[in-house]
């Protein structure tokens, strides 16, 4: 299946260099290019991408102000923040704002084709530098602070954690030895036991629980 990818940058050589790298994947193809945020909520309503690759720091609205736009007007269309800065309150607000993922700009060529195809699939990508950040949300609901790992079976344990650390259904059913109908099930069990809306929410929640594996 290809990819169509939308880039929102405001600087022409870095368009450029994103395109000719995207250009060397047979799965991806860039349908449009934006310079500012709403140009780039113009373009994708209207070109329909799979992922928007979101400069966070842009003329106009800006990427995180256009991400939440972008994410309540065109469903289905998945954002992927890139963004210079290794700050927890931008990769927070980014990910409220709806953004599936957030990748450095010093990340490797490999790590963006990498985070372009995980946000494809729904699922969350974070730059391994940030991924530290999730634990430091700042909650706005006390109740849900620590969550607690005992209303989980060992089985849900497993799940919730294979899923946090960006495995897809597929991967988790050949894990696992288990149906790919199974491994849906249990996230619609796990999303419902633990008021999670969100592969977000599933993150910061294993976060919390030591569920994640982090890279530094």
């Amino acid at each position: 299946m290809t990819i169509r990818v939308l880039l929102a940058d405001d600087h022409v050589l870095l368009r450029a260099g994103l395109r000719a790298l995207l250009q060397t994947s047979s799965q991806m193809v860039v349908v449009g290019e934006a310079s500012n945020g709403e140009d780039a909520l113009q373009m994708a309503r209207q070109l329909r991408p799979d992922v928007v690759v979101m400069d966070i720091s842009m003329p106009g609205c800006g990427g995180i102000e256009a991400t939440r736009q972008l994410t309540e007007s065109v469903p289905g269309v998945h954002v992927l923040i890139l963004s210079l800065h290794e700050d927890s309150s931008l990769l927070q607000e980014a990910l409220r704002a709806g953004a599936s993922g957030y990748i450095l700009k010093r990340a490797l060529e490999s790590e963006l084709i990498n985070a372009i195809n995980a946000v494809a699939r729904g699922d969350m990508y974070v730059h391994p530098a940030m991924t530290r950040a999730l634990f430091f949300e700042e909650e706005t609901e006390p109740a849900k602070e620590q969550a607690s790992l005992d209303p989980l079976t060992p089985r849900e344990i497993e799940v919730i954690q294979l899923l946090a650390n960006g495995y897809t259904n597929r991967q988790i059913a050949s894990a696992l030895a288990i149906s790919i109908r199974t491994v849906e099930s249990h996230r619609s069990n796990l999303m419902n036991k633990l008021d999670l809306h969100n592969r977000s929410d599933l993150v910061r929640y294993a976060a919390r629980n030591g569920l994640l594996n982090i890279e530094a």
